[in-house]
C-alpha cells in the first residue's frame, strides 16, 4: 500500500467482519512497525528514487488500531518523527527539494497535496525565484 495506515487497514480487511474486533486486539498488541515505499522516476531521467513511509507502533498508534481508527494514524506519525517515524508525503518533499524527482511526480504520489505544496513554496519565495 501506499501509506502505513492503509497498511493496516488492508490487514484488517482481509478478515470477516465478525472476527475484526479480535483480530484489531490482536494486531494491536503485536505490530510493531510498518514500512511503506515506492520508487519515483528521477528527474534526469535515470533510475528511480526511493520514498519512504515509516510507521513504529507506539501505545497511541496500538490505541487507534485497537479502537477501529487507523485512519488517525498519521497524525500520530506527524507527531511521532523523534521515534522515527515519517510520512510518505515528507519524503516526497525531500526528494523535490534534493532535486531528485519533479514536483509533478511526486504530487501524483502525494496524500495531502496542500501539505506537500507549501514547504515547496516557501523554500523557492525565500530563495528570491
Amino acid at each position: 500500500t501506499q501509506s502505513a495506515s492503509r497498511t493496516v487497514m488492508r490487514v484488517l480487511d482481509q478478515f470477516p467482519a465478525q472476527k475484526r474486533d479480535h483480530i484489531r486486539t490482536l494486531l494491536a498488541n503485536v505490530l510493531r512497525g510498518v514500512v511503506s515505499q515506492t520508487l519515483v522516476p528521477n528527474l534526469d531521467g535515470k533510475g528511480r528514487s526511493l520514498a519512504v513511509e515509516v510507521m513504529a507502533v507506539n501505545s497511541a498508534v496500538s490505541n487507534l488500531i485497537r479502537e477501529d481508527r487507523a485512519w488517525q494514524i498519521p497524525m500520530v506519525m506527524q507527531t511521532g518523527k523523534k521515534y522515527g517515524m515519517k510520512l510518505m508525503d515528507d519524503s516526497l518533499i525531500e526528494l523535490v527539494k534534493l532535486k531528485k524527482v519533479s514536483l509533478e511526480e511526486a504530487l501524483m504520489r502525494s496524500t495531502d497535496k496542500t501539505k506537500f505544496i507549501s514547504p515547496i513554496i516557501e523554500e523557492e519565495t525565500r530563495k528570491g525565484r
